[in-house]
């Protein structure tokens, strides 16, 4: 019999893979030192396996290891990148280019920064029915950047749509203008090819617990020439940009985590965008009216992340077929706005409708899930809207 619950909410959070924990645990026991003491041994170790982390950790994403900046997950980071930019003296202006479908660890930021006086500009993205559902048009962003603009903000992956942006491309017009670059590529990373030279970055935000790392830990990759203002002061660790003494465990934690993604990244996409093609194809099936919200897939460039999927099942409350699929663990939209009873933000700015909107799931697919998760899944959604339907048409 199949074990339950099932944990479908990948974008959420991912499960600390077993082998990254047996990479961690010496470093609770046995290796326990501050990573700040120079004086002695037990300090040296942590410094070692620390110094070790971070260029692990920066090879991964096409880094030098100088360029990284620990902190204690992709929000602090997010607000390091835009506080940091901002809080400069010596700035271009105080007008700041991002979307409407960013992640609120970047969107809230920048409503403190509007009652600040600065202006803050956010594009629109290709509307439902667009076969890219989500994405930026080019020549909207090169319109929207001016003499003033003093930081661009775009996130790589959308964590409810999947949506993958043209960051390539978005940060060479941005190179071309001098403007500083900064991408939040929390769902990105560890789940597609990431380089920042080639992306054209000059900041990016991402975490360890959405690659099956460790809760706590995240990091700011910083070009190299790029100037911040810090945002926590104390010791001066970081190069003085995010005091604070390094949690060493989690550090490796991080390092492995990502380790075991680069290794296992082509392999582990072709099998997500099959399971997910599978889960879809089933609703599909049963339930013949099934909305997919974001971006297709059957097209020659996969613009959607390979685990996500995010379906409205019309004429059903989603939250009411969330709460009734006890054995699976879903989400209605982002994790982070979960105590907001507002309808996602993401889905009303690709033009979705309320009730489409308030009528949505969002699978995350992983590691860790298999085709008979998928399977069950499927049956017990279909299960659940016929049953919720049916209740529907009898009041």
């Amino acid at each position: 019999m199949l074990p339950t619950p099932i944990y479908m909410d990948n974008h959420a959070t991912t499960r600390v893979d077993p082998r990254v924990v047996d990479a961690m645990l010496p470093y609770f026991t046995s290796v326990y030192g501050n990573a700040g003491s120079t004086s002695h041994s037990f300090g040296w170790e942590a410094k070692a396996a620390t110094d070790d982390a971070r260029s692990r950790i920066a090879a991964a994403i096409g880094a030098s290891e100088r360029e990284i900046v620990f902190t204690s997950g992709a929000t602090e980071s997010n607000n390091l990148a835009i506080r940091g930019v901002t809080d400069r003296a010596r700035r271009r202006g105080n007008h700041i280019v991002s979307v409407t479908t960013e992640h609120k660890a970047v969107l809230d930021p920048l409503k403190k920064l509007a009652r600040k006086g600065f202006e803050i500009t956010l594009l629109p993205v290709e509307q439902v029915g667009s076969p890219g559902a989500g994405r930026i048009n080019l020549e909207t962003f090169r319109a929207a950047l001016r003499d003033d603009t003093c930081l661009v903000s775009v996130m790589l992956a959308n964590n409810e749509i999947g949506v993958i942006q043209p960051i390539e491309a978005l940060g060479a017009i941005c190179r071309e203008c001098g403007i500083p670059f900064h991408c939040d590529a929390t769902q990105g990373v560890g789940k597609l090819p990431v380089d920042v030279v080639a992306l054209n970055v000059d900041l990016m935000s991402f975490t360890a617990h959405k690659v099956y790392g460790p809760k706590g830990i995240g990091a700011l990759y910083v070009k190299r020439g790029t100037r911040l203002e810090s945002q926590i002061d104390g010791g001066g660790q970081e190069n003085g940009l995010r005091s604070g003494t390094l949690p060493v465990a989690s550090v490796v934690g991080f390092a492995s985590a990502l380790d075991l993604c680069l290794a296992e990244q082509p392999n582990e996409s072709h099998r997500l965008q099959h399971l997910r093609k599978r889960l879809f194809q089933a609703l599909q099936r049963e339930l013949p009216d099934v909305v997919l919200n974001g971006p297709e897939w059957n097209t020659s460039e996969e613009i959607r992340l390979p685990g996500n999927l995010n379906c409205a099942f019309p004429y059903v409350q989603g939250e009411a077929l969330m709460m009734s699929m006890r054995d699976v663990a879903v989400s209605s939209g982002s994790a982070c706005t979960s105590a907001n009873p507002e309808p996602s933000h993401v889905l009303r700015a690709i033009g979705q409708t309320e009730d489409l909107t308030l009528a949505s799931l969002r699978f995350g697919l992983g590691r860790f899930n298999t085709t008979e998760e998928i399977d069950f899944a499927a049956q017990l959604v279909i299960d659940n809207v016929r049953r919720l339907r049916a209740l529907s048409s009898m009041a």
